[in-house]
């Protein structure tokens, strides 16, 4: 039985991960689902990969750059394609392809045009040979109107920064289960360091095919990640609390630091990779599947650490879908209070409370920190920080991705400290 034209498209090499790629913008721009929570289920029937890699890959520099992708579909046709439109989905991903990942254009066209089925190929065709006769993307992407309202308004001298930050996939980011062999580490992966017990190395193959990951001498972990646990310097025994926990880098760099930890987190599958983590790189944490709004303490803690659950905006760099996903910003800061409430009841006399969040809103950073009279707050000096960065005014932790632009980058985040 002789086979259809669209089965037969189906086995054309490249295009089931173009496909899947497909399948994960939808999910970011219709469903709001997050990229790495939708991308499990619709990569799983994907054999290499390779092939699984470059679907993400493409997804992702679709949603980096998708204002500037849609400004050259629209300025290359008179016909009017929907927001929602498949044929300006496949465009936009074979646009990003061709102009972010350097891609062949005959392969792009022969791998994109099948996902058509029944559509507008020739329109598609069209629109995407004329783009790429025509100019370019900008150096900086443009962020979506939304976040570009909301970010001038808070950060008017840095928005330009933000952008150009935006630009490029960030590096990779390790730290070390023992800081004194920062140099050592550095040499052996080729990689520099911008701080004790960090090494950075440009993006590229498996990281499990890194020297050191079997022996877990190290962890993947974004530098500004790294800085809430590096206020608390080293453990010397003492107890902490480390709420909201997973996945565990925090949790294995206090461990690493002496402390002795208890790391809580209600999400028992989370928890889950946590362990694992933490069974790799050879250290001992308790660990407590709870929901830290609820759970009480048999004992007070020498210092608690609390990254708090938020928007995520700060990782926009490896997470360009979190400036397109719609977040419940007032909710989101209730729960932070709430959490910090009861984290300062989690504390003895003398103890110190750490607030972090991985985001770019003053709501859930500067406005929190603002917010908490019941402490005494500890200024946090620029010894703490690594090269390069400096405290605030008020003496809180702030970075956005356009910071350190010269070493490769860093993640948007905001980190206080308390004593009580």
């Amino acid at each position: 039985m002789a086979r259809s034209p669209q089965a037969a498209e189906a086995d054309i090499p490249g295009v089931p991960a173009r496909r899947a790629a497909l399948r994960l913008l939808d999910a970011v721009l219709r469903r709001g689902d997050p990229l790495d929570q939708a991308a499990p289920p619709v990569l799983r029937a994907i054999e290499r990969g390779d092939d699984r890699a470059l679907a993400l890959a493409i997804a992702a520099e679709a949603l980096r750059w998708l204002p500037d992708l849609d400004r050259l579909i629209d300025g290359a046709t008179r016909q009017i394609l929907p927001e929602d439109a498949k044929a300006r989905s496949v465009l936009r991903l074979m646009l990003a392809q061709a102009l972010r990942l350097g891609l062949p254009p005959h392969a792009v066209i022969a791998t994109g045009l099948p996902l058509l089925v029944g559509g507008p190929r020739r329109l598609a065709h069209g629109v995407f040979s004329a783009v790429l006769r025509a100019e370019g993307l900008p150096d900086r992407p443009t962020l979506p109107a939304a976040t570009l309202e909301r970010w001038t308004s808070a950060w008017p001298t840095r928005v330009d920064a933000i952008a150009a930050g935006l630009a490029v996939p960030p590096p990779l980011d390790l730290s070390l289960r023992d800081p004194a062999r920062t140099d050592e580490w550095a040499t052996r992966l080729g990689g520099t360091s911008l701080a004790p017990g960090h090494v950075r190395l440009a993006r590229g193959g498996p990281i499990e095919s890194l020297e050191g990951f079997a022996e877990g001498a190290w962890w993947v972990q974004d530098l500004a990640a790294s800085v809430p646990a590096r206020l608390l310097g080293p453990g010397e025994g003492r107890r902490v609390l480390d709420l909201c926990a997973a996945p565990g880098g925090k949790t294995m760099q206090l461990a690493a630091a002496g402390w002795r930890v208890t790391a809580l987190d209600k999400s028992a599958r989370r928890l889950e990779r946590l362990s694992e983590n933490v069974a790799r790189v050879g250290l001992e944490v308790e660990v407590v599947t709870a929901d830290a709004m609820q759970w009480r303490p048999s004992e007070l803690y020498d210092a608690v650490l609390i990254d708090a659950p938020c928007s995520a905006t700060g990782t926009c760099r490896r997470h360009p879908d979190v400036l397109h996903r719609l977040i419940d910003q007032t909710a989101l800061e209730e729960l932070q209070r709430g959490l910090l409430e009861r984290a300062s009841g989690a504390i003895r006399a003398d103890g110190r409370l750490v607030y972090a969040v991985c985001s770019l809103e003053p709501g859930e950073g500067e406005a929190q920190a603002q917010w908490v009279k019941a402490l005494g707050p500890v200024p946090i000096t620029a010894d703490q920080l690594p090269a390069g960065l400096t405290p605030t005014p008020e003496g809180w932790f702030r970075s956005d991705p356009g910071m350190l632009a010269e070493s490769g980058g860093i993640d948007g985040f905001f980190a206080a400290m308390w004593e009580k």
